[in-house]
């Protein structure tokens, strides 16, 4: 395996339009020479943060960091105020590299990226064990931590992913994901940087943005393959590529048909959360199942524990927390006890993720753990993803959410909230009763305007549960 920065700077299609950012493009020797002037002015700042804006100085900022062999702190350009002075105080930035006049908190020196400045100096290849990155996670269960991502685990997941999906330097990778993110950083943006392919970044998703980038490889979530297929036209546009990546989440079952009708492209999935980055996935060269995440990629191994910790049988039935481990892991987490990691004594990560696994390996993620598990009272066990899938089965449905509400008779009963025209909740209990087993269904069905969502678009469960 390369070296982390030796594999990210060398050779590779360097068109003067190699990394473009909506309208506004750099050379791979223009991107090296200006992220090296920036590089000789942060070397030995320790961490460093990055106002993540959509544009080409924050991927010369990224660049630089790792090229200067400091840590890079990306601040999340959608998350509020008082989450990014969070991040900022949390990780203890010693500078800000700023993208733009107003800076995130005045107290903390802030040090512009001038596309202007060149250098053709040279830094030495930091350690592979050092931090490259810390990745802030979303909060949706607290405060956001920050997750420590090696140069190792950094290099070993692009590898990864290069694998998966046959990535190489002819393909041209579109999307307009978070530069602060793991699918629109590691996946996004270090990952055609260390192919040598060219990037196209949207400045934001959106069907019109995807349809006129002409590239070989999209990237995208659940949410923008959704938008994209409410336009037919631009869905249409998409058939020339090579391959349609969803990550994030589950990839409803309805969209993967609906984008390969309309594509001609079975969409290809990523399962990753920020402290495991992508493991387990779809290949370009391989099979496509909709509803499931695929299978590990290369240096991963998984298994499904139960509350107890001991190890459930793979039969593509019975749900599990997943357990995961692999050269990409992280090492931990920014200024918290190693026990905060949820590391097993033997290696293995607990993601929190609720999963079923078939015995060829097959990867179903339905939730998470304790969250999207229902158990009722009857004793089953049921992935409210799997009745979430059902719903928006039905053509009236938008969005779906289940939750599990206390049964006076012990365990829960299934209750569903739902985004739907047209459509009474009689109707859709049955719709599912209809798929699912009875005990399934939803006891309950209620049609909401929308469901609550956090500043990063997850939906907040537990607010729908105090309804």
């Amino acid at each position: 395996m390369p070296a982390l920065l030796s594999g990210l700077l060398g050779a590779g299609d360097d068109r003067p339009d190699a990394i473009r950012v909506v309208d506004r493009q750099l050379s791979r020797e223009q991107l090296l020479l200006c992220a090296t002037a920036l590089a000789d002015e942060i070397r030995g700042a320790g961490m460093v943060a990055i106002d993540a804006t959509p544009s080409i100085e924050s991927v010369v900022a990224v660049v630089a960091a790792l090229i200067a062999g400091v840590t890079a702190v990306p601040v999340p350009a959608e998350a509020d105020l008082r989450q990014r002075q969070h991040i900022l105080g949390d990780s203890g930035a010693r500078v800000l590299l700023s993208t733009r006049a107003e800076p995130i908190d005045p107290r903390i020196p802030a040090v512009a990226v001038d596309l202007r400045r060149r250098s053709a100096g040279s830094h030495p290849e930091p350690p592979a064990s050092g931090p490259a990155l810390v990745l802030y996670t979303g909060g949706t269960t607290g405060v956001p931590k920050g997750v420590v991502i090696s140069r190792a685990a950094l290099a070993a997941e692009m590898d990864a992913l290069a694998d998966a999906w046959a990535w190489t330097a002819g393909d041209v990778v579109v999307h307009g994901l978070s530069l602060s993110r793991l699918q629109g950083l590691v996946a996004g943006l270090l990952g055609p940087l260390r192919v040598g392919c060219r990037l196209r970044h949207t400045g934001r998703p959106g069907s019109k943005h995807y349809a006129a980038a002409d590239g070989t490889m999209y990237l995208g979530l659940p949410q923008i393959w959704a938008q994209i297929c409410a336009d037919p036209a631009s869905a249409r546009a998409l058939r020339g590529a090579r391959l349609l990546v969803s990550a994030d989440a589950a990839l409803p079952v309805t969209v993967f048909n609906r984008l390969a009708a309309l594509t001609g492209h079975r969409p290809v999935e990523a399962y990753g959360m920020t402290e495991t980055l992508v493991t387990v996935g779809g290949r370009a060269l391989g099979e496509r199942r909709p509803g499931f995440a695929g299978t590990p990629l290369r240096g991963v191994q998984t298994r499904l524990a139960a509350e107890d910790g001991t190890t459930i049988p793979c039969d593509d039935q019975t749900i599990g927390e997943l357990c995961v481990r692999g050269p990409m892991l992280f090492g931990g987490y920014l200024n918290r006890p190693p026990g905060d990691a949820a590391y097993t004594a033997d290696g293995w990560f607990r993601t929190g993720d609720a999963a079923s696994i078939g015995p060829d390996g097959w990867h179903r993620i339905v939730g998470r753990v304790p969250t999207d598990i229902i158990l009722t009272a009857g004793g089953l066990r049921i992935g409210a993803g799997e009745v979430e899938d059902t719903l928006l089965a039905h053509p009236a449905v938008r969005e779906a959410a289940v939750v599990g509400v206390p049964h006076r008779d012990g365990g829960a009963r299934v209750v569903a909230y739902v985004c739907a025209e047209g459509v009474g909740p009689q109707e859709l209990i049955d719709f599912v009763a209809r798929m699912l087993a009875p005990q399934k269904r939803p006891s309950q069905v209620r049609i909401v305007p929308d469901l609550p969502r956090n500043a990063m678009g997850k939906v907040q469960k537990h607010l729908l549960r105090g309804r």
